[in-house]
């Protein structure tokens, strides 16, 4: 069994141009999975909102919600770096807040790291989370929780004054003490200065392949997520088509009295007739 990675494996892996391939997981079978198959890192990402809940948006989502699926998480993946995402208010209103909601992450769920969204306005409390001990990846671009103020979820970056505002940001998060950075929906040109500019770690989501790593959703790139399906996206799996079929084949079966069969039951072990007298008590 590989031994868990720590964040000075993924920056030697930077630094000797090693790619980190990594996903989200929310529950234990996924993490297993994952893990089984030799993914870097797991996220646990508020994505879990849409994903697994059925939540229009991420918004939603709470601490309570992230704990619980990180902790699934951790007893699936028990070898893997597991980042641990922090939801739409749980570090907006205050340092204090966000310090003792990612202590949370830490505690009860045995994350290695936690992640939040947001570039100048977090720094606060990336700096702060960092001087309590923790580790702290940022993440820009495209930002769900705040996807209402960027006219839904839509691509950053592209233009020179929205590009020129995220290198601001992306300088300000490495400055404030981040360990690593997630860009998402961001141009690959951009992405390929940032990630020349910073010395951390810089992992791409829909950002292009001149960076240090790939994220992807696993409900995406299998196939489980049928609400949209984002551009960066690759498939590799139709899991969501191999479950309905599954499941018609179950209710058929069912409905034509092909399931359960004989195999599929567990048969007395006393005789027919003691059986019987038991029957007869009843009658």
């Amino acid at each position: 069994m590989a031994q868990k990675k720590t964040m000075l494996d993924f920056v030697k892996m930077k630094n000797e141009g090693e790619k980190v391939a990594w996903v989200t997981a929310y529950d234990y079978p996924m993490a297993s999975f994952a893990e089984q198959a030799g993914m870097d890192m797991i996220l646990v990402g508020d994505s879990l909102g849409m994903v697994i809940l059925g939540y229009e948006n991420t918004l939603p989502v709470t601490m309570s919600d992230c704990i619980s699926h990180c902790q699934a998480v951790r007893r699936g993946a028990p070898n893997t770096w597991i980042v641990g995402d922090m939801p739409f208010m749980s570090y907006q209103k205050s340092d204090e807040d966000a310090v003792e909601n990612a202590g949370r992450f830490y505690k009860e769920a045995y994350v290695d790291c936690i992640k939040l969204e947001g570039g100048r306005r977090a720094t606060g409390c990336i700096k702060a989370i960092s001087d309590a001990g923790m580790l702290v990846m940022g993440h820009i671009g495209l930002t769900p929780q705040s996807s209402g103020q960027l006219g839904g979820f839509k691509a950053q970056g592209r233009d020179i004054a929205s590009a020129r505002e995220l290198v601001k940001d992306a300088l300000a998060v490495q400055e404030a003490g981040a360990y690593a950075l997630l860009l998402e929906a961001v141009p690959p040109e951009l992405t390929e200065f940032i990630a020349k500019k910073l010395t951390i770690p810089i992992y791409s989501i829909g950002a292009g392949v001149p960076c240090d790593g790939q994220l992807l959703i696993c409900g995406d790139m299998l196939g489980m997520f049928q609400v949209f399906t984002p551009k960066f996206v690759k498939k590799y799996a139709n899991v969501a088509e191999i479950e309905i079929n599954a499941f018609k084949e179950y209710i058929i079966d069912v409905k034509g009295g092909e399931f359960p069969t004989n195999n599929h039951v567990y048969h007395i072990l006393d005789s027919k007739e003691e059986f019987q007298k038991l029957f007869e008590e009843f009658d």
